[in-house]
């Protein structure tokens, strides 16, 4: 059934979210603090808009860089009127918030569901997206057919806090698999091997997670010395760390090889590489 969607946030995901809705046939309204930051979503097809005709939509897709974002833009649509609505936050967010998030929704009469999704923008455009969607069971199938759009599985995993650990469960190994490749190519180092020979290598073995076998050349290219702006960048890769950790830690849990990651992070950030691929972690670290 074709609705009329609004999308809050329109970074690389919301962007690429509002593509591919509008490809699969739905009006979609988009809202973003940034003006500027429309444009390829308004040459797509989408119309912008300002937030009381966003809460208007029959579905309101939240895609925002944090929890203070999220919580802003809930306060607004909440004070615009979302009664009967439909909330989907897909942002990554602590537990707590995501719980927050429901109930300010809920209390404003609306469904909400917590769906944020494993994947970047490639697999966003093809429909290709893991989706791991809490919250009640009524509002995940209200939610189904938009998230069917985007994902090639969505799996209920129970509360949205439960959706927002799973989120922070899968990111954890892809970050520190950046850390973990660079330490193995260290061991390479003066041995005469061509990076694309031993990425070719690692990524057929069971070393070779998917993340590797899809970004492989982008891989080759950082190591022989080619930064590439990553769609998930150290950057956000860092940020899901600290969220991992603060988790852990409320949990009374350690986290030793996150926070040892989290650190070689912060030095990469530190020296320019924000914005860049996971690879380039890599690199510093084969580098020595």
């Amino acid at each position: 059934m074709t609705q009329t969607i609004g999308i809050a946030g329109t970074g690389r995901m919301g962007t690429a979210f509002a593509r591919r809705l509008i490809e699969t046939g739905h009006s979609v309204r988009i809202w973003n603090r940034s003006p500027d930051r429309m444009a390829e979503a308004m040459g797509a097809g989408a119309e912008a808009v300002d937030i009381p005709r966003l809460a208007a939509c029959d579905a309101i897709l939240l895609s925002l860089t944090d929890a203070t974002a999220s919580t802003a833009v809930m306060d607004a649509l909440a004070s615009a009127g979302i009664n009967g609505r439909l909330v989907i936050d897909m942002s990554t967010l602590p537990p707590a918030m995501a719980e927050a998030l429901a109930a300010q929704a809920t209390s404003a009469g609306a469904d909400f569901v917590h769906c944020p999704v494993g994947g970047t923008v490639a697999p966003a455009l093809k429909g290709q997206l893991l989706g791991m969607a809490g919250g009640t069971d009524a509002a995940i199938a209200r939610a189904r057919p938009i998230l069917d759009s985007l994902c090639r599985r969505v799996e209920a995993v129970g509360s949205p806090a439960a959706a927002a650990r799973m989120k922070l469960a899968v990111n954890l190994p892809l970050a520190i698999y950046w850390q973990t490749l660079g330490e193995s190519l260290r061991l390479l180092r003066g041995a005469g091997i061509d990076p694309e020979q031993a990425i070719s290598l690692i990524a057929d073995s069971s070393a070779g997670p998917t993340v590797l076998k899809n970004r492989a050349q982008i891989v080759v290219d950082t190591l022989r010395g080619t930064d590439h702006p990553g769609t998930f960048d150290l950057a956000g890769l860092a940020k899901d760390l600290r969220l991992a950790l603060d988790l852990a830690q409320s949990d009374g849990a350690g986290l030793p090889l996150a926070a040892d990651a989290l650190a070689t992070y912060e030095a990469a950030i530190a020296s320019g590489l924000s914005g860049f691929d996971g690879a380039s972690l890599t690199r510093r670290i084969a580098e020595g």
